[in-house]
């Protein structure tokens, strides 16, 4: 897939695609116990989510003009850096108990997590020949999912594993139990976080002796406007919005989504689903709360997402990249209308299986953007991680319609970003045909 002389640095690139992926997916988990804690609406839980994607939407043009003055080496360990200093302020957040503390660690989290993504996408995808960019860069993303895929487990666990107090509950209690039970809460979100922050330290000094080839040299501070008039990028750009925004929306509100079907109940009274959720959580769950029981099951969903662009790799080196994308997207659109027209097991386990579909969207939406923009590949990459901005808009957008209508009917939401994505391959085709 690439050159001898590309594999080294290939591998050290694909291991910031699984770090910014588990750290996403992580972050989801803390949802549902900030919800309780703090009191808030499916909507307020959704601005978790637009702090963290918001960076994408202001950082991501400026992190391009970072790198065109520092270079990508030093880019990539500012990117690492920034984001230990995101992971450690969530110990503070968790001993103060302040959620705009949490907003801010989120964004500046998502800022160095930013700066990686501008540059880690166009360095892959030009780390060979042309023609295998796709291809190569669906397998860089398989890493990205590896981290999604592990992360419910250890969020489940970790961040969901004990029982989590509803607001009524903790009013119930007196006040010193309210300091004991503050202090546990405290300590169940900063050991994670901590330990992340160190972890990627150490890999922002594992990149500093690390050799990237010079396969990209700088970055023009002009030419926007001039890349702004390919059709393709533009329609592309959209389509990452709405791509990133229902992968989020869904991964985001899928405990919730469960435990409004009593999904926990289920689980625990189906045999080979309680083996399931036992042995990803490795313990009895009669011991755990609500959330972790049916939290363990999302691992399926970011699971297939790494299956998926494992395959996607191969799929998009043989066929078409947007006949692919079109049958991956007509895939995600039928999962999401079976999920909505029916309940229990079969509900739950199809909206999981959008994650296989979910897959190769993103590598392969942001090959087929930039194929014709020639040079302008660096400019076209920091709009296209602009366009990530969609994780803080549709999950938000998607908890209102769940607060008004449910979550069935928020689905409706869902199938038209779906059914864009449908729309930008079918264009694409044409437009390559």
């Amino acid at each position: 897939m690439t050159k001898n002389k590309y594999l080294f640095p290939f591998i050290a690139l694909t291991s910031l695609f699984f770090l910014w992926g588990f750290i996403t997916v992580l972050v989801d988990f803390l949802i549902p116990r900030l919800k309780e804690i703090f009191t808030l609406t499916y909507f307020q839980a959704g601005l978790v989510q637009f702090a963290f994607f918001m960076a994408y939407f202001l950082l991501s043009i400026p992190a391009g003009f970072i790198l065109s003055k520092i270079g990508y080496k030093k880019g990539i360990i500012l990117g690492l850096l920034t984001m230990t200093l995101g992971c450690f302020l969530f110990y503070p957040a968790a001993e103060f108990r302040t959620f705009s503390i949490f907003l801010m660690a989120y964004f500046i989290l998502a800022g160095g997590m930013t700066i990686l993504q501008v540059a880690a996408n166009p360095f892959v995808a030009v780390l060979g020949n042309t023609k295998g960019a796709s291809s190569r860069l669906n397998l860089a993303q398989a890493f990205n999912s590896l981290g999604t895929a592990i992360a419910p487990a250890i969020g489940a666990s970790f961040l969901l594993g004990d029982t989590i107090k509803s607001s009524s509950e903790i009013n119930l209690l007196s006040e010193l139990e309210k300091t004991a039970y503050y202090l546990a809460e405290a300590v169940a979100v900063q050991t994670p976080f901590v330990l992340l922050s160190m972890s990627i330290l150490a890999l922002a000094v594992l990149f500093a002796f690390v050799k990237l080839p010079t396969v990209i040299t700088s970055i023009s501070n002009s030419g926007y406007r001039e890349v702004l008039k390919n059709k393709v990028l533009v329609m592309g750009a959209f389509a990452i919005l709405v791509y990133v925004g229902a992968e989020v929306a869904i991964g985001s509100y899928l405990v919730n989504y469960f435990i409004d079907m009593d999904m926990h109940s289920i689980i625990q009274s189906t045999p080979w689903m309680n083996n399931i959720a036992s042995n990803i959580l490795n313990t009895d769950l009669a011991t755990l709360d609500k959330r972790a029981i049916v939290g363990a099951f999302v691992t399926f969903y970011w699971s297939g997402a790494m299956i998926g662009r494992f395959i996607g790799a191969y799929l998009t080196n043989i066929f078409a990249p947007s006949k692919v994308l079109s049958f991956f997207a007509i895939g995600a659109l039928l999962l999401i209308i079976i999920s909505m027209n029916t309940i229990g097991v079969i509900s739950m386990w199809s909206i999981l299986a959008v994650g296989l579909f979910n897959s190769i969207m993103f590598p392969t939406i942001f090959t087929l953007s930039i194929k014709d923009v020639g040079d302008l590949k660096p400019q076209a990459s920091g709009i296209l991680c602009t366009m990530i901005v969609g994780g803080a808009i549709i999950p938000p957008l998607y908890g209102f319609c769940t607060d008004l209508a449910g979550f069935k009917m928020a689905f409706l939401l869902l199938l038209i970003c779906y059914g864009y994505i449908y729309y930008f391959a079918k264009s694409t085709s044409k437009n390559l045909a």
